[in-house]
């Protein structure tokens, strides 16, 4: 690999502390408000995959020998210099991303609560110990780093999706790889750039910018024990398959069709800003994103005409502009697929309520836009139903009644996220306790847990066991050992041919 240090117009790799990668092909990175290229990412393949994982196997013991105290301490300076540069991490977020800038700012934000919680790592770490568990014999339980972790993230969160995985990963003492995503790799530089900054040994955190065959090559590596991934389902899917092949933990996060439901005794106004806000926001490319809203019984003609008003009236455009609701797409590409989508849906037979294809912003005519779109009389078996379109697209789904509504939700494949809004406390508690979703949210349209609960979907958003960050973090980044232990007064007591037992 070739050590000499990249240029500024270059987003490099970050391995045991320096940055490398001169010698890498590069991919241009867009600022998706101008359509324009801002700089390159360098991409790696098994060499530097190779180098990043070398780094971090060597830097391993000491890290994880470090007592828990003082990991914490590293990570607690990291936390003061996240809040310190949270403007600086999220322009970054918007200018190669594209969501506003408020929005970035709390997607910084989130990030910095899941480290608030990992300074917590003497605690967290903290088990269990019985005395006197048999005669004479005492039992206690460890839980100890894995070693090299590896982290596979995606696009629409370049910071807060990292800091669900290496902050937790790090408390536990492992050493870490971070693959971000090519279209918005910058932030994973200043975040290593900040770790380092905070005392965090050299090796201990690296960052391998990249496409498949830097993934594969993680997967494949002997010494990486644990993979974490966010993205699409079929991703997700391969990378749980490809790395338990290989004998590694993996928790890989796929995607997902959020529903929100509507009862009839829904405040009306509450449902329709929370429709708004949470299908159109970040342009819909959030995998927590409500993409369809299941209208029960009269609601559909209550609730269709403002919803209507509402996404022929979102303020779309750059998204350093404070004015704003709704940025780019990340992508040309991404933006075509949408508006293919959109098409789909008519040739599907959907009503097209608002269409938001072909936007086009003052001043900003290269740009990867296109507007919130709306479909009503949607059914479940239209590809915009059933396909996560990760855009601005809200499908309305009409049901004559509770019932039905849990049905539909259920039947899905995905089962990431699901609201439901109502008055009504009975109604609640069925649907929190029927639906088969990982996370619900009763009149919270986007309900992501804090981070000390944990992150986590259901059925094909979800291929692993433990969910991300909070306890669940913690479990998946270490591994239970148990000790029994026995201080005997006398020897020559005699071989023991019978299971011990508390006696």
């Amino acid at each position: 690999m070739n050590n000499t240090n990249p240029s500024e117009e270059d987003v490099p790799h970050h391995i045991a502390g320096r940055r490398f990668g001169a010698a890498n092909p590069r991919q241009a990175v867009y600022n998706p408000a101008l359509g324009t290229v801002v700089r390159h990412v360098l991409l790696g393949g098994p060499v530097e995959a190779d180098a990043a994982v070398a780094a971090a196997r060597t830097a391993f013991p000491a890290w994880a020998d470090t007592p828990p105290i003082r990991r914490a301490r590293v990570l607690n300076k990291f936390l003061e210099l996240l809040n310190r540069n949270q403007d600086r991490l999220a322009a970054l977020i918007t200018q190669e991303h594209g969501k506003v800038f408020s929005d970035a700012k709390g997607e910084v934000t989130r990030g910095i609560e899941i480290v608030e919680f990992a300074c917590a790592a003497p605690q967290l770490l903290k088990t269990g110990y019985t005395d006197q568990v048999s005669t004479g014999i005492d039992n206690w339980t460890l839980r100890q780093p894995l070693g090299v972790a590896v982290g596979i993230t995606p696009f629409n969160f370049p910071c807060m999706v990292p800091c669900w995985m290496f902050p937790v990963a790090l408390a536990a003492g492992n050493s870490f790889v971070l693959k971000p995503s090519e279209r918005d790799p910058s932030p994973a530089i200043l975040m290593a750039e900040l770790l380092q900054e905070a005392g965090l040994p050299d090796g201990v955190f690296n960052v391998v910018q990249g496409g498949k065959p830097v993934v594969d090559a993680l997967l494949a590596h002997p010494d990486v024990q644990a993979a974490s991934f966010v993205g699409s389902t079929a991703v997700a899917r391969h990378i749980y398959e490809t790395g338990a092949r290989h004998g590694k933990r993996v928790q890989a996060l796929g995607g997902a069709k959020n529903h929100m439901v509507v009862m009839p005794d829904a405040d009306m106004d509450q449902a329709v800003d929370a429709l708004i806000g949470a299908a159109y926001g970040s342009a819909g490319e959030r995998c927590m994103a409500i993409s369809v809203a299941v209208l029960v019984g009269d609601v559909g003609d209550r609730i269709v005409g403002k919803l209507a008003a509402r996404a022929r009236a979102l303020r779309v455009g750059n998204g350093m502009s404070p004015e704003m609701e709704m940025g780019p797409i990340v992508t040309r590409e991404a933006m075509e697929r949408i508006e293919r989508y959109i098409g789909l849906g008519v040739e599907e037979g959907a009503e097209l309520v608002v269409d938001g294809r072909g936007l086009k912003v003052a001043g900003h005519e290269s740009g990867f836009f296109t507007g919130g779109t709306l479909f009503d009389r949607v059914t479940p078996r239209m590809k915009i139903y059933t396909d996560e379109i990760f855009g601005p697209v809200l499908c309305c789904v009409r049901v004559p009644d509770f019932e039905a509504a849990l049905a539909l939700v259920n039947a899905h494949e995905y089962g990431n996220g699901v609201a439901c809004y109502t008055r009504d406390g009975h109604t609640a508690r069925e649907f929190s306790r029927r639906i088969q979703v990982g996370m619900v949210g009763i009149n919270v349209p986007i309900p992501v847990p804090m981070a000390w609960h944990g992150f986590g979907g259901w059925k094909r958003s979800l291929f692993g066991d433990m969910h991300a960050y909070g306890e669940e973090g913690i479990r998946f980044y270490t591994r239970q050992k148990s000790i029994m232990q026995r201080w005997p007064e006398r020897t020559g007591a005699g071989a023991e041919f019978v299971m011990p037992t508390a006696k």
